[in-house]
């Protein structure tokens, strides 16, 4: 069991990642906007961490993602981020852009289920594949 902490201003989106992610045995915190989960991260210490791009203004997923990357307890952590930006703006992100964003993966929203949970299972095992090379335990 992973704890994950999923951060969206849907609640939709919340419910259904909860949902999904109990389904699969993990436990689930979820937080509204950046700044809650930055505190509920901090005190959850996740396995994985699902972020939203836009939440209360246009940017607010890459500047919550930053202060993951900045936190020691956090840095390491991986982050899913979910966006429907691709959707609503000429900007467009992949996976390529990771190399330049603080964010593991992107996830296009609407999310298919078993592409959610493929890459959730993938990031998990990113985890502990990390904690076993630097022989650290949480």
């Amino acid at each position: 069991m992973a704890k994950i902490l999923c951060i969206d201003d849907d609640s939709d989106i919340l419910d259904t990642c909860e949902v999904v992610l109990q389904g699969m045995g993990h436990k689930v915190e979820t937080a509204i906007n950046g700044k809650e989960g930055l505190k509920k991260a901090a005190a959850l210490k996740p396995d994985l961490i699902i972020l939203d791009v836009i939440m209360d203004d246009a940017t607010e997923g890459f500047h919550t993602a930053c202060k993951f990357r900045g936190d020691a307890a956090l840095k390491h952590t991986p982050i899913l981020m979910l966006t429907s930006v691709n959707e609503t703006s000429p900007q467009k992100f992949s996976a390529k852009d990771g190399e330049f964003l603080p964010v593991d993966a992107f996830m296009e929203k609407p999310v298919k289920p078993k592409e959610f949970v493929a890459k959730v299972t993938e990031l998990l095992a990113l985890k502990k594949e990390q904690i076993n090379v630097e022989g650290r335990r949480d």
